[in-house]
């Protein structure tokens, strides 16, 4: 079994890290040690700041995709619909009457009536 050693805090941030330590940790020993270890491994302070929080970079985003939004609608309207809009009255334009080409004329067969017929009487008959 380890020994240990008595260290002195204040009653509130004694009772901070207790709390702490219960919530993630099976011991206040491996608590403290975690705590340790992850600022050795990373090279910082606990003093210095790790910059923006995850809250703080999710509201500037939202901010950034708001104007891409809006220069996107923006573009829509003053470019891209008048565009279209041209593009569409250019193809709608109405389209001259296709009228054939007169390369031969074209020999009309008329059949001739006939005036007089003969009468197609079996028995001859007048």
């Amino acid at each position: 079994m380890d020994s240990f050693i008595g260290i002195r805090f204040k009653k509130e941030t004694a009772k901070r890290f207790q709390t702490f330590s219960r919530t993630y940790f099976k011991s206040h020993t491996e608590a403290m040690a975690a705590m340790l270890d992850f600022f050795f491994y990373n090279e910082i302070s606990p003093k210095e700041k790790l910059g923006p929080t995850g809250r703080t970079i999710e509201a500037k985003l939202l901010k950034r995709i708001n104007a891409v939004i809006a220069i996107m609608r923006d573009v829509e309207k003053t470019q891209t619909k008048p565009t279209v809009a041209m593009i569409q009255s250019l193809f709608e334009a109405e389209e001259p009457e296709k009228k054939p080409l007169i390369l031969e004329k074209k020999v009309t067969e008329e059949k001739k009536k006939v005036r007089f017929q003969e009468k197609r009487n079996l028995k001859n008959e007048l």
